[in-house]
């Protein structure tokens, strides 16, 4: 399925987002003008693990959830990226093919930018190195820590830990307590731990009935946040 374009963006959308901060209106029209800008539905790819590098993005709304395969067949979350972020930064790192695949988590608009223009915008932009390279160190910093959490935390840590890691990251607050904005299924969150969806269902119940959390179809929300910190371990 391919994405669907979208008329032509006004540079205001970009002045306050991190990498353009720096930068003059009629900059940022030379950057949008140069842009192909998409709108892909929930679970559509972005972009495939192993396929050759070829643009980099801007995620100008929605959720975008990277993740890999193993060799055994499984899907791995490794992260979930916010609005305002650039991703699939291959020529960045030095990168020949995409290490994971980026797929909407819900519905998503989309800026991508060609290869070959990447050395230009470097040297160009100010801010623009400084702020995608931050980001990057952020991502890998989080991965870091999902790697940690893996080899010395139990399942229960590891699923508290990752709620935590969403709130922080894509949480919105309403009434009852911070709500993950984006939808987030049972599935998702033991493909993002390495546990099962049984023992995923069992803790969310058992959770949503101590008032830990509320859930409903896709949607999680992180009641009383403090008490997951406890089961972290994050507070020892």
């Amino acid at each position: 399925m391919k994405a669907r374009p979208l008329q032509k963006l006004d540079e205001s959308l970009l002045l306050n987002l991190p990498p353009f901060r720096r930068l003059t209106r009629p900059q940022i029209r030379e950057i949008l003008d140069a842009a192909r800008t998409a709108r892909y539905d929930a679970g559509q790819s972005v972009f495939a693990e192993g396929a050759d590098v070829e643009r980099f993005f801007l995620l100008l709304d929605g959720h975008i959830r990277v993740q890999r395969t193993t060799p055994q067949g499984e899907q791995i979350i490794l992260l979930h990226i916010a609005p305002g972020q650039l991703f699939g930064i291959g020529a960045a790192l030095g990168h020949k093919t995409y290490p994971a695949t980026a797929v909407a988590a819900d519905e998503c608009v989309v800026l991508a930018w060609p290869n070959r223009l990447w050395p230009d915008f470097i040297a160009r932009y100010d801010g623009f190195a400084t702020q995608t390279y931050a980001s990057v160190g952020g991502r890998l910093n989080d991965m870091h820590a999902v790697i940690v959490e893996m080899a010395t935390k139990q399942v229960e840590q590891r699923i508290a830990s990752a709620l935590l890691r969403l709130i922080t990251q894509t949480g919105r607050k309403v009434e009852n307590g911070i709500e993950i904005d984006f939808p987030i299924t049972r599935q998702n969150i033991s493909d993002m731990t390495g546990s099962t969806l049984h023992t995923v269902s069992r803790l969310l119940s058992a959770w949503e009935k101590d008032g830990i959390v509320a859930s409903e179809r896709k949607k999680i929300t992180v009641t009383a946040p403090h008490r997951l910190v406890l089961l972290s371990g994050a507070a020892g």
